[in-house]
């Protein structure tokens, strides 16, 4: 059960920030419930935590730019020999962009 989780949640952690998409991505378990993993997609290169219960699941990655991202996502998988392959959709927004102006210390700049 924990991969459907993996694949579920990675699903949702390479869509695009604020979108619907896509994506393709492996992971590996942690404990029940909990796995980490690396994928790309829509949204590019992501890596992240994910946890979960039946066909939902939620989690948090790091994307290609060094943005957090947070995601949710729901879908279904199947075995294929040793290993479980599956399909999901989710969406995800950005929690933190250390890009962004308004994150940056300002008492720095003199």
């Amino acid at each position: 059960m924990s991969h459907m989780f993996t694949t579920i949640c990675l699903a949702a952690l390479l869509t695009g920030c604020g979108s619907v998409g896509v994506g393709l991505g492996i992971g590996f378990p942690v404990i029940p419930g909990v796995s980490i993993g690396v994928g790309v997609g829509s949204g590019g290169v992501n890596a992240g935590v994910s946890a979960g219960h039946g066909p939902v699941s939620a989690g948090v990655g790091v994307n290609q730019k060094g943005q957090v991202t947070g995601t949710a996502g729901v879908g279904t998988s199947t075995g294929v020999g040793n290993a479980r392959v599956g399909v999901g959709v989710g969406t995800g927004g950005v929690l933190y962009d250390p890009n962004d102006p308004k994150n940056r210390d300002k008492s720095i700049a003199r």
